[in-house]
């Protein structure tokens, strides 16, 4: 009875400091979210074309920005290390290397951004679909490095812990992008509607606008001073070499994933303009319940990194634990949420009844994969305080490329079972990755303790 009532004790003071960790950053989450549910809800407004064009435009966007995105986000693990041992101008250090390094990553992204013409000529996307995809990501280019160099900013200040400010930042972002949508997607203020092209003007604004108020609240908030961020110091080969030692297979994780569900949105552009908002509105909707576990997985990645940094072997594994058991928690509900809201949960992004009918039965899809990749993330998250990458990439790209991607492939493409077919081969990619990741953190946790002499 007193081991229950300890364990129960240690996982409160845990969710108690992950929920305070995640909670600004579960606001900014929802937030950044909701820049996509705005985009959607506009787009859907001009009807089915233009959202099929900003759907497939989103997943052939989604693949480049997650590579820059995954490799940035070695920086919260690198920096909680760094401040839980107290060496606080490393922490500069690293921001400064860490904006080297996102305006170096954005020049090849860039580029490949601009093939999206021929790429979507190869995946045989509708034509209809193509001229409003084009416009939308061709617009978003604009907005590529300021997002990157806005994550470095974010990761710095997760990475100390104060989390705060990121929640209000985005606020101001979701504000930028509403108002864009307003203006430049919908026509308003004599300005014409530019469709799928307002859409990305309206997030291109909100990406400078994250960046440019996160940069003048670090340069005067007295918390960020020790840390000695703005100094001027020119790239580090050595320093660049480590961000990457941990980024680049944290980014192969990341575009594991991301990339299995813009290569489905893709493969799902050639069955219909329909069939492809439908896909985007579920998609849409199981992205916002996302939000939540990836705040939770970003909080436990720093509580990690704390414990560790500050020699707490038992309780960074238990940290670790409780992380997870907080995301499955949580997708367990949103499963519940969605399943009751299946029927009218379309009808917020989209009046047209046959896409809304369509959504409908694919969130039947969504409700299912909601626990295995609530799991899943939260096992991420705590590898990575554990700076534990390269192996987890690994699992990533065998769940969902030597599992999801043949079975969405093959029931989808082969089989013609559409985009029920894809569908399928994302839940079950999520739940081996659930499996694999998980067992990976209970073996590397315990290795962890009985090397540095730890039960």
């Amino acid at each position: 009875m007193s081991f229950d009532v300890g364990v129960s004790a240690r996982f409160g003071r845990d969710a108690r400091t992950i929920l305070r960790l995640g909670g600004p950053l579960l606001v900014n989450n929802l937030v950044l979210a909701g820049m996509g549910v705005a985009n959607t809800m506009a787009a859907g407004r001009l009807g089915p074309e233009p959202l099929a064009g900003v759907a497939v435009g989103v997943a052939y966007y989604q693949i480049f920005f997650l590579a820059g995105l995954g490799v940035l986000l070695s920086m919260p693990a690198l920096v909680a290390h760094s401040y839980g041992a107290r060496r606080d101008t490393e922490v500069g250090h690293r921001f400064r290397q860490g904006l080297w390094l996102s305006q170096l990553l954005a020049l090849p992204l860039l580029g490949a951004l601009l093939l999206v013409a021929p790429a979507l000529a190869w995946f045989g996307t509708d034509p209809k679909t193509v001229p409003h995809a084009l416009d939308y990501v061709y617009t978003l280019c604009f907005g590529l490095p300021a997002m990157l160099a806005f994550l470095v900013h974010r990761y710095t200040t997760e990475g100390i812990g104060w989390t705060r400010p990121i929640m209000w930042v985005a606020g101001l972002g979701l504000l930028a992008n509403v108002v864009g949508n307003w203006v430049f997607t919908l026509g308003n203020l004599g300005v014409p509607s530019l469709g799928a092209r307002g859409c990305g003007l309206a997030t291109v604004l909100a990406q400078w606008t994250m960046l440019i108020s996160l940069h003048a609240y670090q340069r005067r908030h007295p918390i960020y001073a020790p840390l000695q961020l703005f100094r001027r110091e020119g790239p580090s080969l050595r320093s660049l070499r480590e961000i990457l030692a941990l980024g680049l297979p944290v980014g192969g994780s990341v575009v594991s994933e991301g990339a299995l569900f813009a290569v489905a949105a893709l493969m799902v552009s050639k069955l219909g303009t329909a069939v492809v908002a439908a896909h985007q509105v579920a998609l849409t909707w199981a992205s916002l319940m996302f939000m939540v576990p990836l705040a939770l997985h970003s909080a436990t990645t720093v509580h990690v990194g704390h414990r560790l940094g500050a020699e707490d072997l038992p309780g960074g594994r238990f940290a670790g634990w409780s992380g997870v058991g907080l995301c499955a928690a949580f997708m367990l509900l949103a499963a519940l949420l969605t399943l009751l809201g299946r029927s009218m949960i379309p009808l917020m992004f989209t009046p047209d009844a046959e896409v809304a009918g369509l959504a409908s039965g694919l969130l039947l899809y969504a409700a299912l994969f909601h626990l295995p990749d609530g799991i899943q993330v939260g096992a991420a998250g705590a590898l990575r305080g554990y700076k534990d990458a390269r192996v987890p990439m690994l699992l990533n790209f065998t769940a969902y490329w030597l599992v999801g991607f043949p079975v969405a492939w093959w029931a989808g493409i082969r089989l013609q079972w559409g985009v029920d077919g894809v569908w399928a081969g994302l839940i079950i990619g999520l739940f081996a990755c659930a499996l694999l990741l998980s067992l990976r953190y209970q073996w590397v946790s315990r290795r962890h303790g009985r090397v540095r002499g730890t039960s």
